[in-house]
């Protein structure tokens, strides 16, 4: 028993010995910081933004045209759109939405293109890696936008129909990245001795081959996650995401254009606002390959 306990002790040991050489060396990256900071503050923003945004009514069905187009000022930090809306109301609810988008794609996509990718894989050289890998490089040969303009055109403009837009598009990168892994892998010593004590195929694919590829696929998810807002903002900008009243950040983007030069804030800070949810999902994905790695090491 004290054998056991020792040897958990030293498993812990060794664990948090990983776990500081990774935050180390990710905190050693002022970027890294600030993009985290950054994902921290607009999540929060997200959430909570009924409480934190000046003018919760705004982000729905509200009018005042008495202080329509009003220009930046104390009351409006932001300024107000064509009838009377406050402009970082709607953004702090258009981080929501966006927020949402993401994390709804990425649990649509990342579990089947991970099960493709590792039977695809882990079968190398079948008939079954051939049609998975087929249609994947079919998906990955089309531009992403246009595929995904593409979709979302065929459906009903919504919110909800972007996020398929967006999903039926974006799978394949994860079965082409847990491919590569898992056929550099699938002859490796412990995958082969796995097999000779008798382990099935799900046993050696759950437990041997994709515990190692969890740290890429958590790295490609945090970089994913600006991405798929800017294209879900793109589909937005056209007409083929979020509807109005919601407040989504590309329509605002596309409806303040239309007002360009004299009422530039109605473009201007929800364009600055896609740009920095984007660099700060970004700026935390470096970080956390930098400390994924460092664990790995």
């Amino acid at each position: 028993m004290s054998i056991e306990g020792s040897e958990y002790r030293g498993f812990l040991a060794r664990r948090r010995e990983r776990i500081g050489k990774g935050w180390h060396k990710f905190s050693r990256n002022p970027l890294s910081i600030v993009g985290l900071t950054a994902v921290l503050l607009i999540i929060f923003l997200a959430v909570f933004a009924p409480y934190v945004a000046p003018y919760p009514k705004h982000a729905g069905k509200f009018v005042n045209f008495a202080e329509a187009s009003q220009p930046p000022s104390w009351k409006y930090p932001f300024g107000t759109d064509v009838v009377g809306r406050d402009v970082l109301s709607r953004i702090l609810f258009g981080y929501r939405f966006s927020l949402v988008m993401a994390v709804i794609v990425l649990a649509l996509v990342v579990p089947p293109g991970v099960v493709l990718g590792l039977i695809a894989g882990y079968l190398k050289g079948k008939w079954i890696d051939t049609i998975i890998m087929r249609i994947t490089d079919i998906f990955l040969s089309i531009p992403p936008l246009v595929l995904a303009l593409a979709i979302a055109s065929i459906l009903t403009p919504n919110l909800f129909n972007s996020m398929i837009a967006v999903s039926l598009m974006w799978w394949p990168w994860y079965c082409r990245l847990v491919y590569g892994i898992t056929s550099s892998l699938r002859n490796e010593f412990f995958v082969q001795a796995a097999d000779v004590i008798g382990a099935g195929k799900g046993h050696i694919l759950v437990r041997e081959i994709l515990p190692n590829c969890i740290s890429p696929i958590f790295t490609k998810m945090s970089l994913d996650v600006g991405w798929v807002i800017l294209l879900g903002a793109s589909l937005s900008f056209v007409g083929l995401g979020a509807q109005p009243p919601k407040p989504g950040l590309g329509t605002m983007v596309a409806d303040g254009m239309k007002y360009l030069p004299d009422q530039w804030w109605t473009a201007i800070f929800p364009a600055i606002a896609i740009l920095i949810v984007v660099l700060a999902f970004n700026l935390l994905g470096d970080g956390l390959r930098d400390l994924l790695t460092a664990e790995e090491v």
